[in-house]
């Protein structure tokens, strides 16, 4: 004897809405990745310490061992840093800046740009590496 139910469910999994989840994280993923900014296009090795960073939009300056000035990635020679600091944070409502500086740099340079910028009540955060743990 063969007894069937009427109502037999046969379980199907259906395979459209999970391609477009995937779909979206990826088009999510590839859009993220074009927007992001990097503040690390020259190679400087900063000093390391604990703690969170903030991310603004800000300008960046970067001081080499070599004495080498930049802002956000663009040579500045030390004449030129303040007017040009100045230029790039004019239309910014809290004036701030990235203070990257290497760790064999002269402190007198390290204080030359944070005087610039106290002076012209910018303020300056200095970036410095997490360690790895």
């Amino acid at each position: 004897m063969n007894l069937r139910g009427r109502n037999q469910i046969k379980p199907e999994f259906n395979m459209s809405s999970m391609t477009d989840v995937v779909f979206l994280l990826l088009i999510f993923f590839m859009i993220a990745s074009t927007l992001a900014k990097q503040l690390n296009t020259i190679e400087v090795k900063l000093p390391q310490a604990d703690g969170k960073s903030e991310n603004r939009n800000t300008a960046v300056i970067t001081l080499t061992n070599s004495g080498q000035y930049f802002l956000n990635e663009n040579p500045v020679s030390k004449n030129s840093l303040e007017r040009e600091m100045i230029a790039a944070l004019t239309n910014t409502s809290a004036p701030s800046i990235v203070l990257r500086a290497e760790k064999q740099v002269a402190l007198d340079a390290v204080v030359y740009a944070m005087n610039i910028a106290n002076k012209n009540g910018i303020k300056v955060v200095l970036a410095v590496e997490t360690p790895s743990r």
